[in-house]
């Protein structure tokens, strides 16, 4: 039967340092990623290159009141990864949330949340291969693009297999790149939105642009909903930071860390620089539609090259993504295999800590989704983005049902590990679970932007996965009920 994971002992805290062949906390990894790198994974995880080119979509569905559609999802994560911090800093593992449901819920839920976000992030290593690949097509025209979509792939699947801190190295600073660049734009749109920007021209610009245009609402209350289904996917990678953390000197500190930081973190790059969007510009402009939201945002101070300076920057977005997404696939296999929820295989290490299995698999499908994409983008490839798409939200459910259950299990068996705690449990808790419910169920009536498709395939597929999940606990159960009826001797 699957094994389940426990709180880690005194003698084996989450405040001791790996570096073994049996990596830190006998997980089998080790611990290669610093304090630096920790930190940027951090704030760089809720930076999506969909911050950059969804936005725009957004913004014309709802009007300047999709900051309440980013600050009502951007309160939910806070709220999940505040649940997430709870049990992650008493129990550090590279499974996270699903190693945290395996033991909360059932090896079905582990299993389950496990291999459907493992299944999301390789299906995403193609969007952004493809993404990255025509940027840099448009450059160098010279290199066709699925020849740029394998280079990256190959390079960064490369700088994975090394080492953990080769990761941790190369996303401090695509990370650190995307920060300083949205960070620089609050601080240039900022100043224009308030008229204090020499030599721009800032006519548009001001805080009237969210009033006027037929008000704040153009397109009613409801819009704000619709915007909640267009941004929500954007806000996935918030929890990389735990994955990584179980790679860390000192995991229990980086979780807290990670935890502490989400709200200003959201704060600050998604409401600050969407705030800034639609000051600078009417939220009905034209160019938002047609060059994206920050590009058309820059264009309109008459910043010159406004779209290559963009495209660099959501570039690096994309090779973010496409490395933490690796990353994040090839821990979920790895926990995955610990567990016996995944072939043996995916749980060996090398002598460096890196699961190499688990990396090469992870790509291997997703060259496999890439060669979809080229090959058949309006029907397989569209099939797996459709249904993979709610995969975010099923995840914070989880983790919603998983913390109410482990508070329990940590206040009995070990409470002083809870040096992170949900606010006003269990209430709070009931609250986003049931926010999330009603954000399904709201998809089931979008049938303008696909939300509908896009639900109905991901139940689809999740209910196969559960399916498989319950048929494996039933057949592990029996296999154990014939050994225990073996007579001794």
């Amino acid at each position: 039967m699957t094994s389940q994971p426990t709180l880690r002992t005194p003698e084996s805290g989450p405040g001791e340092p790996g570096g073994s062949a049996n990596g830190p906390h006998g997980s089998g990894l080790q611990a290669g990623l610093k304090n630096r790198h920790l930190s940027m994974i951090a704030i760089g995880g809720v930076i999506g290159a969909g911050l950059f080119v969804g936005s725009s979509s957004g913004i014309a569905t709802a009007g300047p009141g999709i900051l309440l559609s980013y600050a009502l999802v951007g309160t939910l994560v806070v709220l999940v990864m505040r649940m997430l911090g709870e049990m992650s800093a008493a129990n550090p593992t590279s499974g996270s949330f699903s190693a945290h449901a395996d033991r909360a819920l059932g090896p079905w839920a582990g299993f389950t949340i496990g291999w459907l976000y493992w299944f999301f992030w390789v299906v995403v290593l193609a969007v952004e291969a493809t993404a990255g690949a025509a940027i840099l097509e448009g450059w160098i025209p010279a290199v066709p693009q699925w020849g740029w979509a394998l280079i990256v792939m190959v390079v960064l699947t490369a700088t994975n297999l090394v080492s953990v801190g080769s990761y941790g190295e190369f996303e401090f600073w695509f990370a650190g790149i995307k920060v300083v660049a949205i960070g620089a734009f609050i601080v240039i749109g900022g100043l224009a939105v308030f008229g204090m920007l020499p030599g721009a021209d800032t006519d548009q610009a001001g805080l009237a642009n969210l009033t006027d245009h037929g008000g704040f609402l153009p397109h009613g209350a409801g819009a704000i909903l619709t915007g909640i289904l267009l941004v929500v996917f954007s806000f996935m990678g918030s929890e990389i930071a735990t994955l990584a953390a179980g790679e860390s000197e000192n995991p229990q500190r980086a979780v807290t860390k990670a935890t502490n930081s989400i709200i200003w973190r959201i704060g600050v790059f998604y409401l600050g620089s969407i705030f800034v969007v639609v000051c600078l510009l009417p939220w009905d402009s034209k160019s938002i539609a047609e060059d994206g939201s920050y590009v058309a945002a820059l264009d309109s101070l008459g910043i010159a090259h406004a779209g290559q300076i963009m495209n660099f920057i959501v570039l690096t977005s994309v090779l973010s993504c496409l490395n933490s997404g690796l990353y994040t696939a090839s821990r979920m296999a790895f926990s995955l295999g610990r567990r016996g929820d995944a072939p043996k295989a995916f749980a060996r290490t090398t002598a460096r800590g890196v699961p190499r299995t688990a990396i090469i698999s992870s790509v291997v499908f997703g060259f496999v989704a890439v060669f979809f994409n080229y090959k058949f983008p309006d029907s397989v490839f569209l099939f797996l983005v459709n249904s993979s798409g709610a995969v975010a939200l099923f995840v914070w459910l989880v983790i919603c049902f998983s913390q109410l259950r482990m508070r329990k299990i940590i206040q009995a068996e070990a409470p002083e590990k809870l040096v992170v705690r949900m606010w006003l449990y269990p209430y709070l808790t009931w609250a986003s679970a049931a926010l999330i419910v009603f954000v399904l169920g709201y998809m089931l009536t979008d049938t303008e932007h696909d939300g509908r498709t896009t639900m109905l395939l991901s139940l689809m597929v999740a209910a196969i996965v559960l399916a498989i999940a319950l048929v494996k606990q039933r057949l592990a159960g029996r296999a154990t009920r014939d050994r225990d009826e073996i007579p001794a001797g």
